[in-house]
């Protein structure tokens, strides 16, 4: 039987909320980025003592491998800016299947720099 109803990508941040603060104490939701190329962004989770970001995606019809690429390319430098933000997680919840090379996605998505460890993690 379903126990949890997964509908979109806020009900996965919500399930991603539970779980987080079980293991940290302080767990900031949607925390502005500083200013990058005239604009900012909302962070999912920031866990400021631990410098980890969390950003959530989850695809459906129109939010395929090339529109989340797009759209996490755009985001990243805008989080590297965030000067708690040491690590970024990027997770994607794909439970259709419509990212037909998760591995080779997360590999694009994922680098290390001096200054920002971006680990992207695809899931169904």
């Amino acid at each position: 039987r379903q126990s949890i109803t997964i509908t979109d990508e806020y009900d996965v941040q919500d399930l991603f909320h539970t779980i987080l603060i079980s293991l940290f104490d302080d767990i900031r939701t949607e925390e502005w980025t500083p200013s990058y190329a005239g604009g900012s962004k909302r962070m999912d989770f920031l866990l400021k003592k631990e410098s980890i970001v969390i950003e959530i995606k989850k695809t459906r019809v129109g939010l395929n491998a090339k529109e989340v690429g797009d759209q996490l390319l755009i985001d990243i430098p805008h989080y590297k800016e965030h000067p708690s933000c040491k690590i970024l997680y990027c997770f994607i919840y794909d439970p259709d299947k419509l990212i037909d090379n998760p591995k080779g996605l997360e590999n694009d998505l994922s680098f290390e720099d001096e200054n920002l460890s971006v680990k992207t993690i695809i899931t169904h």
